[in-house]
């Protein structure tokens, strides 16, 4: 068997992950899967060698797709692959509709945008990963592997309206369509930003929320002023303090993206609205996590004949839940002083354009 699989033609795969983040992540998970499929859909023929790599730390934003396939291409000629793969978690345009993946046969090379495909990215580079190779390999020289088998790839990966580019030269563009590509492309942005890590990482922005809960929950004077306002004066309280966290965690901690002659204005753009957007769901369950646990503490500490006789009326669970909605909102102040106390390498985690040193991910994953 050793023999037979030595015989058979051998192509190298290339699979690079840029930066070596979020994107890094995928690759890991992906790379011991990719033979197999490559064998099922491109060729069983051939001896598939897959290799993992990292690309550059910061990529290359000012020339966009075309930088970043010729900085491929070049590692690719380095490490003598036969075809270059880069899964990139850039949010990348072309004709104003988001870029979801790209082929150069002159380059020996594809690039898959992350982003673009949504919420459901390992499933997606599954689907595509083996097309663009197959496409590569068979405009490159078609006598040696076929044209993968099956659907196009349009039809494989839902984040794909079309394909523009030059057939014949084999340089090929999937764009995502106008409306729902970009809600696709921004859902995605979030999704490889991993709000999760954000939410973990402002630990100390719960701890400085609770004590001021704690001694929120004491003061008689919060009760009556909970049980005055209306919900709608709550919702506003509840917003205005969320927004005001979120704007303090940016400016504080410098995560506003500004165009440059390395960031043009709409990736600034899109980098900005990714951050905010983590930020936002981050301490949105912050909020859920201390609204919670305050109403616990409230439902534990506030006897119910105390709570009456302050109120001068009946109460109900309601009343115990109103409370808590005001303590949770006056108490994001406090978690806003907190957040000043956080580690602000674990802060900028949070900003869509930061991007840590080479190794971290692998911490995560090992931990």
């Amino acid at each position: 068997m050793a023999t037979s699989d030595q015989r058979r033609p051998e192509i190298v795969v290339g699979l690079v992950a840029t930066p070596p983040d979020y994107p890094a992540q995928v690759v890991a998970r992906f790379t011991a899967e990719l033979a197999d499929l490559l064998a099922e859909r491109v060729d069983a023929d051939v001896r598939w060698t897959v290799r993992e790599s990292w690309g550059e730390v910061a990529p290359r934003r000012d020339g966009g797709v075309e930088a970043l396939l010729d900085d491929l291409a070049d590692r690719r000629a380095d490490a003598r692959w036969d075809v270059a793969i880069c899964l990139t978690d850039l949010p990348l345009h072309t004709e104003r509709v988001p870029l979801v993946a790209q082929t150069s046969v002159r380059r020996a090379a594809a690039m898959v945008s992350l982003p673009a495909l949504g919420l459901r990215q390992l499933r997606a580079v599954r689907a595509a990963v083996p097309d663009l190779v197959g496409r590569l390999l068979a405009d490159a020289a078609e006598e040696r592997v076929p044209p993968a088998g099956g659907a196009p790839m349009d039809g494989r990966v839902a984040a794909i309206h079309r394909m523009v580019g030059e057939t014949d030269a084999g340089e090929l563009r999937y764009v995502a369509s106008r409306l729902i590509g970009r809600v696709r492309l921004v859902t995605g942005m979030v999704r490889a930003n991993r709000p999760g890590r954000a939410f973990l990482g402002l630990s100390k922005l719960l701890v400085g929320a609770f004590g001021t809960a704690a001694f929120a929950l004491a003061t008689n004077t919060i009760w009556k002023l909970g049980d005055a306002l209306g919900g709608l004066r709550l919702t506003a309280i509840m917003l205005l303090g969320l927004t005001a966290l979120v704007a303090w965690l940016i400016i504080a901690n410098d995560l506003w993206e500004k165009p440059d002659r390395e960031t043009p204005a709409e990736l600034a753009r899109l980098f900005n609205l990714g951050t905010v957007l983590t930020l936002t769901l981050a301490t949105a369950v912050s909020y859920l996590v201390l609204f919670a646990g305050t109403a616990l503490a409230a439902a534990l500490l506030i006897d119910t004949s105390v709570l009456e006789d302050t109120l001068q009326r009946p109460v109900d669970p309601t009343d115990y839940l109103m409370l808590a909605w005001i303590i949770s909102s006056l108490a994001t102040v406090g978690g806003a002083i907190g957040s000043g106390l956080e580690d602000e390498d674990t802060v900028r985690a949070a900003a869509y354009g930061y991007h840590p040193e080479p190794g971290g991910w692998r911490d995560e994953k090992d931990a």
